[in-house]
This record gives C-alpha cells, structure tokens and sequence, in this order.
C-alpha cells in the first residue's frame, strides 16, 4: 500500500490532512482511534461553493482543537468511504471516535459546525454507522 502520511502544520498553517485514497482515510482513522483522538472530517468537493465556504471555519475549528484530527474529504478521490459513509450532499461533516461515527451535518452551518466539534464527543453513536 502506497500511502503518503501528511503531518499537520505548524501553527499558523494548515492544521487540515487532505485525505486523497480510500486507504488513508482507513489509516487516519486507525490511528487516531488507536491513540484516543477524536476525528472531524469534512467530505466535500473542489468544484463545491458550499463546500468551500466552509473552509474558513473548518480551518479555524482545527486551530483552535489541536488535540482533534482534521480531515478534508474530496469525494471525486476517496469514492468508496464517501458511498460507505453516506455520503449524498456537500459539505458533510462527521465527528469520529474510535471509528464510530458520533455526529453528522449534512450542509453548510458554521454554527453547527462549531456546536459539533465543542460538543460532549462521548455522546452516543450514530446507530448503524460503524466504519470498518
């Protein structure tokens, strides 16, 4: 398996890993379940206005909660998580721990957004949305 790790940045940078393959998403998770971190991925489009609207926010999420795993989704590259996931509108977002989907939004709400990523992340799981 051919998978280029991309670290996050340094303050003042991008805080954001831009998943690009099915098998990064599945090693991004693995990892931060492995070492108690939390994910928000946002799934979304280069071609989507919605979608990069949201990236200011999105951004501004992942610097100010260093100890969260930012991943960006593009859903034309990593097809097969995005259909597993349930994907069906852009933006949608995901808080992830110990690869069970917690949250999701489906649609551009900054405040939402925020509510998600400052919420409780020991809430309940989402029934039935499990990732493998």
């Amino acid at each position: 398996m051919d998978v280029e790790i991309q670290q996050p940045q340094e303050v003042g940078k991008s805080r954001i890993v831009k998943v690009d393959k099915d098998e990064a998403w599945e090693l991004f998770t693995s990892q931060a379940s492995n070492e108690g971190r939390t994910v928000v991925a946002h799934f979304g489009a280069s071609w989507c206005v919605t979608s990069l609207s949201m990236n200011y926010k999105f951004e501004e999420l992942a610097q100010t909660h260093p100890e969260m795993l930012f991943l960006f989704v593009d859903v034309d590259d990593v097809q097969g998580v995005s259909s597993k996931l349930g994907v069906k509108a852009m933006p949608t977002f995901f808080l992830v721990k110990g690869k069970e989907v917690l949250k999701k939004i489906v649609g551009a709400n900054p405040d939402e957004l925020t509510k998600m990523v400052d919420s409780d992340s020991d809430a309940p799981a989402l029934p039935d949305i499990v990732i493998e």
